[in-house]
């Protein structure tokens, strides 16, 4: 079984956020390979279903962004999962709106959610998708409050478009290696 993990904050509030990308993700799998979101354990929400073939979890944590690994290691442990069946899906302010970039690896680069994963994981070393939200200017205050609000229209239509590749990309990922999964999405950059 593969779990993939889509970051983001719950409550409405957040629903269409930067923050809230992998989130996004997660819906669009959902609904294209017909599985239910329902089970509401781990401090997340979750269903399994099949993609390619395989047996799949998709995730939302529901701690908040900066306590995603309170949810997501406790699942992996009890479904006896290793990080090398886990993909996360996140936003990444380093890379302009609308990109995305494929990681085997790699520190949390200031993103507090993936240093709570790493935290409770013990390890960087996990499979990630990351999706461009671009970077505001100004100070940390702006980036708190950029990363808390949505898209204008153009940027709508780029991120929209981010989020398909990045739903496809971790679709193959469940049944192709991922080091193939990340040549032919880092290579459409």
């Amino acid at each position: 079984m593969k779990i993939i993990v889509g970051l983001g904050n719950p409550g409405s509030e957040y629903v269409h956020t930067r923050h809230n990308i992998g989130f996004e993700v997660i819906d669009v799998l959902a609904e294209r390979y017909h599985i239910v979101l329902s089970r509401n354990r781990f401090k997340a929400l979750f269903g399994k279903g099949v993609i390619g073939g395989e047996e799949v979890l998709l995730m939302k944590p529901l701690t908040f962004m900066n306590a995603s690994g309170e949810a997501v290691g406790p699942l992996l442990r009890y479904y006896k999962l290793s990080t090398g069946d886990l993909l996360v899906i996140h936003d990444d302010l380093d890379l302009p709106v609308g990109k995305i970039r494929l990681r085997q690896k790699g520190s949390a680069g200031g993103h507090n959610g993936l240093k709570s994963l790493i935290h409770h994981l013990n390890t960087q070393e996990f499979d990630r998708i990351k999706v461009g939200i671009g970077h505001p200017q100004g100070s940390h205050q702006a980036v708190i409050h950029y990363v808390l609000n949505g898209f204008s229209g153009e940027e709508a239509v780029l991120i929209g478009t981010a989020i398909d590749q990045a739903s496809r990309a971790a679709a193959e990922w469940v049944t192709v290696p991922f080091p193939q999964v990340m040549n032919k999405y880092n290579a459409n950059k």
